[in-house]
């Protein structure tokens, strides 16, 4: 998530506006409420009240825009794949919101998210503790990986087996592609959304993100009720193309903008005959 960097003039002017709507949308919001309110009749005369907290921009939001404004790296996901996550967000958020990948965009995916639950898995240590230092609200957990890239296609036909197409809490599967040791609060929440933009795999080496996919798409599954947002980035490579297909399945894709896919996967907890992929 934070090798490579695209257009950084257009993309920039996109992250500032994207985060500008959010924060005036919330304003909004805090106004209306504030108007419906008789007691706070009188604060919402006084406009120019610099001390009342609704009429300030969060600290958050402020730190976003200053480090978007002033920085020379920016994320590696195009304006145009971005949108797709964000016209997402701006509908459900504030919600829950798992991120496999911690780079320079985290801290963007967070602010959109604002009054949310934005929690990034990264395989990088050393990152983590230094995205940490510049920007301690983000809430990131350190994530091994036991797969490889050259392991992709065994691992592929492993997941068409019965263990791995039964509904399942993932930290409970038999399947090999679960991933069983996520901190605990992954496998309590209900997410919304979950993007895989992560971990390396561009090599064959890497761990790949044949486990990221497929988990990304049983917790998709294994929720009490509702549908779940998965996006998946670089699906220009193999894995990310085939295990996308597989896993989060063709029929639930909604859109593909560049190298991003856009899957909306319903629950099938309660209707454990409902085939795998529809």
């Amino acid at each position: 998530m934070r090798a490579k960097t695209q257009s950084p003039f257009n993309l920039k002017l996109l992250l500032l506006g994207i985060i500008l709507s959010f924060f005036l949308l919330f304003m909004l919001r805090s106004r209306l409420i504030s108007t419906v309110n008789p007691s706070n009749s009188r604060n919402v005369m006084k406009t120019t009240d610099c001390s009342s907290p609704c009429n300030k921009i969060p600290p958050s939001l402020a730190q976003t825009l200053i480090h978007y404004t002033t920085s020379t790296i920016t994320p590696q996901q195009t304006l145009k794949e971005i949108s797709v996550t964000s016209r997402v967000l701006e509908k459900k958020s504030p919600c829950n919101f798992l991120i496999f990948g911690l780079g320079h965009d985290s801290l963007m995916w967070h602010s959109l998210n604002y009054g949310g639950r934005t929690i990034f898995l990264e395989e990088d240590e050393a990152w983590i503790e230094q995205m940490k230092r510049r920007f301690p609200m983000l809430e990131s957990y350190h994530v091994t990986y036991d797969s490889k890239v050259n392991q992709a296609n065994d691992l592929i036909e492993v997941g068409k087996g019965p263990e791995c197409i039964a509904i399942s809490d993932p930290k409970y599967s038999m399947c090999q592609l679960a991933l069983k040791s996520l901190p605990s609060q992954v496998y309590e929440i209900k997410w919304d959304l979950i993007m895989v933009d992560a971990p390396t795999g561009y090599h064959e080496e890497a761990p790949g993100r044949m486990t990221a996919i497929y988990t990304a798409g049983m917790m998709a599954r294994n929720r009490e009720a509702g549908e779940t947002d998965v996006f998946v980035h670089d699906v220009n490579r193999v894995v990310e193309d085939k295990y996308s297909k597989e896993f989060l399945c063709e029929g639930y894709m909604k859109k593909q903008e560049g190298r991003l896919r856009h899957f909306t996967i319903p629950s099938h907890r309660n209707n454990l005959n409902k085939p795998f992929c529809p």
